[in-house]
């Protein structure tokens, strides 16, 4: 299944945000983390993940540092911020309020309601 490109950067944020939670990474762990939590469904490209780790390091969201690896090339390894915290809080509260409404309008799952139009029952 392809997720549409409107769902992924909504989510954006507070994925990104999120992993960060768990502990500093770099870019290309930080897709693989995407790409593992989302059953390989989330496949991000260096061209989506970089700037918006730009754009939350800009906003204070996120602190970078650059790191020798084990490899021998340096990586820029980001951390959460105390600001990046309680933005991944906010960005919690409002995604629970959204997950909350979808519950509502498919209340037995993904698989478990057809579209009232599909029924003749709108």
């Amino acid at each position: 299944m392809r997720i549409g490109k409107d769902l992924v950067a909504a989510a954006a944020t507070p994925v990104v945000l999120g992993i960060l939670a768990d502990g500093e990474s770099y870019g290309y762990a930080i897709l693989q983390r995407i790409a593992e939590l989302s059953g390989g469904e989330l496949e991000w490209s260096d061209g989506m993940l970089y700037p918006l780790l730009h754009r939350l390091e800009r906003l204070g969201h996120v602190h970078s540092e650059w790191r020798q690896s084990s490899a021998g090339r340096p990586r820029k390894h980001y951390r959460l911020s105390p600001q990046g915290a309680e933005m991944l809080a906010e960005q919690r509260r409002q995604w629970s309020i959204v997950g909350g409404v979808l519950d509502q309008v498919w209340p037995g799952g993904p698989d478990d309601r057809q579209p009232r139009i599909a029924l003749g029952l709108a």
